[in-house]
């Protein structure tokens, strides 16, 4: 008798979890922007795994099955399949995107550029462990993000090494440095959807002469803790994306966009924008979460135009963030255009439309955040003034007691 209801037991918690792969599944699919919709794009690779065992261990239960079970596996395994055909691209089983570069002498050391993205976190303390990881790989550009006035300090010490640079330190998560070996050209820092949300767009001069668009990004999340929707961070993608598409540029995105890249979004952002995904036909690189094994997506990435081919592409050993730094080497090889150039989209005038809408939308939501965001901030200062106010007027009384 135990047995029989442990057996049932496990059969309706292995039912409830391919049940809940199914919800989650469509749930995703929601044409919406909220964050509780949006998240669904985020661990694939987890729902892949919990679905594939559940749709297997149903098997050992067969005896059980009735017309609901069989319609359940039916959609179960079309799912899988949909989150599958999400992730694959990702494997060492596709096609790759981008060229792996020439190895030649001659023209590979001047026409390369090697990057490290970092999103530091910013209470994390752990400077010395990000500087150690510049010493060892010797970047032509680090990029810091949620790097604040005490990381800035900290950096210092590699300025020596980096001639150009620009410092954004900021407390509210979004800070952003940028150091360069290479000569930054009309570098410019804007506030592109979110009054204090920073990006830099800069052109980076090579040591060929070749000048290439690099533009740095860190838009907001969505989630409970940042902003309800995410409306305002595919603004700011697809707002870079038609920039690079309409003037045909040669150009770098860098950065943490707090999404993945088989979110509808960053799809989207490929197809508008022409660039390619270096990771595409060789791994993941999941970069958070850092201190969670089991729950971990690749959050921070660089894209480029199809002029450049790979030299090397990991992720690097952590630095105490709840990100780990990526790291990319690329080559500029306009020769690369010929067989890279197939994999850049033909864009429909309705994705462009489409494109250009949502890009409005998320202007006008930008707004909203701003204007929540400075009172939320002014909140805290008079929250923090009359703290200060009551503890003087405590003080001042007990002095009069005395």
């Amino acid at each position: 008798m135990i047995n029989l209801w442990l057996e049932l037991w496990v059969f309706e918690l292995v039912q409830f979890f391919g049940l809940l792969v199914i919800f989650i599944s469509f749930w995703g699919g929601l044409p919406y922007d909220n964050w509780w919709i949006r998240f669904a794009d985020f661990p694939r690779l987890q729902i892949l795994f919990v679905g594939s065992l559940s749709w297997l261990l149903m098997f050992g239960f067969i005896a059980y099955w009735q017309l609901f079970q069989k319609i359940m596996m039916l959609l179960l395994l079309f799912v899988l399949l949909y989150q599958f055909a999400m992730v694959l691209p990702y494997t060492q089983f596709w096609r790759k995107q981008v060229k792996t570069a020439k190895n030649d002498a001659n023209i590979s050391q001047k026409s390369r550029i090697k990057i490290i993205v970092s999103n530091v976190l910013a209470p994390n303390r752990q400077t010395d462990k990000l500087i150690k990881l510049v010493d060892d790989y010797q970047p032509d550009v680090l990029l810091t993000l949620e790097s604040d006035l005490k990381w800035q300090n900290a950096l210092n010490k590699i300025e020596p090494d980096f001639a150009y640079s620009i410092k954004i330190p900021l407390d509210n998560l979004y800070g952003m440095h940028l150091y360069s070996k290479y000569e930054l050209i009309d570098a410019k820092i804007k506030y592109l959807v979110v009054d204090d949300i920073p990006s830099i767009e800069t052109q980076v001069r090579l040591p060929n002469g070749k000048k290439v668009w690099l533009y740095c990004l860190h838009p907001m999340p969505p989630s409970p803790t940042e902003v309800n929707k995410s409306t305002t961070r595919d603004a700011e993608l697809l707002m870079i994306a038609r920039k690079i598409r309409q003037h045909a540029q040669t150009a770098i995105v860098a950065g943490d966009l707090n999404d993945v890249a088989w979110s509808r979004t960053t799809r989207q952002f490929r197809r508008v924008s022409g660039l390619l995904d270096p990771r595409i036909g060789r791994k993941f690189i999941n970069t958070f979460h850092a201190q969670l094994p089991l729950f971990r997506w690749a959050l921070d990435h660089v894209f480029h135009s199809h002029d450049f081919t790979l030299v090397d592409i990991k992720r690097l050993e952590p630095i105490g963030s709840d990100h780990f730094p990526i790291f990319t080497e690329l080559q500029y090889e306009p020769e690369a255009i010929k067989h890279q150039k197939r994999f850049v989209s033909t864009l429909a005038l309705s994705e462009l439309k489409k494109s250009r809408h949502r890009v409005l939308v998320g202007l006008l939501e930008g707004k909203r955040v701003s204007l929540l965001r400075r009172q939320k901030q002014l909140n805290k200062i008079l929250y923090k003034n009359n703290k200060m106010i009551k503890k003087a007027v405590v003080v001042s009384n007990a002095k009069g007691d005395m």
